[in-house]
């Protein structure tokens, strides 16, 4: 069972948050291992596995990043551990960033290294602009395998740079 069957939620790239909250708590509440205490050790196993899915469920549905790389993942898209080839031309932008970025450290320059991640923040959105109608508007059975493609691109490129950005803080 996937998480999205699970939560009994269609398969989505930006699940609707309110329902995925309210799922959650039902669902904490009906896999709570507090009460089946009483049970025999295979259903207490069982329970604690449930409520260990509704956990990681729940930490997958509420992160953007984590939902596209699981529902790529589903899609058979995306695999762990996979080694995406990057754009040649974004791999040069990013030399150039980092270099900058090693530069501003050396220097001791805030101001620098502030604006190398409002850059960072500008890349990301211009990233996002041609993946966004596929990720807000995508349908099981009609967004097709080149659209998801499009969107797995994204994915590693936003990673990546959100790699800079978690070494910048």
């Amino acid at each position: 069972m996937n998480y999205f069957e699970l939560y009994n939620l269609p398969v989505s790239l930006q699940p609707n948050q309110q329902l995925v909250k309210q799922q959650f708590y039902a669902l904490s509440r009906q896999y709570h291992p507090d009460f089946f205490t009483q049970s025999d050790d295979a259903a207490q196993a069982d329970i604690l596995d449930k409520s260990s899915q509704v956990n990681k469920a729940f930490n997958v549905l509420r992160n953007r990043d984590e939902t596209i790389r699981y529902v790529l993942q589903l899609k058979g898209l995306l695999e762990e551990d996979e080694k995406y080839q990057l754009p040649p031309s974004f791999l040069m932008e990013m030399l150039e960033l980092n270099e900058q970025l090693a530069d501003a450290r050396l220097e001791n320059d805030t101001s620098a290294i502030e604006n190398i991640q409002l850059e960072i923040n500008d890349i990301q959105q211009k990233l996002y602009e041609p993946v966004q109608a596929i990720v807000e508007h995508y349908q099981e059975g009609v967004t097709t395998e080149k659209e998801l493609l499009q969107v797995k691109a994204y994915y590693y490129q936003k990673k990546y740079l959100n790699r800079i950005l978690a070494g910048i803080n």
